[in-house]
């Protein structure tokens, strides 16, 4: 966020806009669950750290806030035994028509990073996995995929 941002909301006496909570189920695998109360805690030092600063205050106060209720509504789910079917915490691969294999592990929300192989439990694609076995196909946008392994 622009400091222009946050002083312009200061000067009008406003807050800095909350950050949203998801209504989704907060599901999270252990790595989660510790990166929720690392943030937790990171937020907590900022509060204190922002001394006199009105701006950063504000904003820590609102990170406080977010991961408070992060971590109140987090599921720990144990983490995922091989299977025959995609489940949270899987690891799965998939091909798609034109050859190429991705693999993604199904996370929570606070910790899908797509470009490091983790998505979303409920972005669509996992969605679309959930339940399936290995040789499914499943329709994904305008294409379909075919889950070629589950780990």
């Amino acid at each position: 966020m622009s400091r222009a941002f946050v002083k312009d909301a200061d000067e009008k006496g406003e807050a800095p806009p909350e950050r949203p909570v998801s209504a989704q189920r907060n599901l999270v695998t252990p790595e989660g669950l510790a990166a929720i109360e690392a943030e937790l805690a990171h937020a907590h030092d900022a509060v204190l750290a922002a001394g006199d600063d009105a701006d950063a205050k504000a904003l820590a106060e609102r990170d406080l806030r977010y991961w408070t209720a992060r971590r109140g509504n987090a599921e720990l789910v144990p983490p995922h035994a091989a299977g025959e079917d995609v489940r949270f915490g899987a690891t799965v691969t998939v091909e798609r028509a034109d050859g190429r294999r991705q693999t993604f592990r199904i996370v929570g929300e606070d910790e899908a990073d797509p470009a490091h192989g983790t998505i979303s439990h409920v972005s669509p694609l996992a969605r679309a996995m959930l339940g399936k076995e290995a040789g499914d196909v499943v329709r994904v946008g305008d294409g379909d995929v075919e889950i070629v392994a589950i780990a």
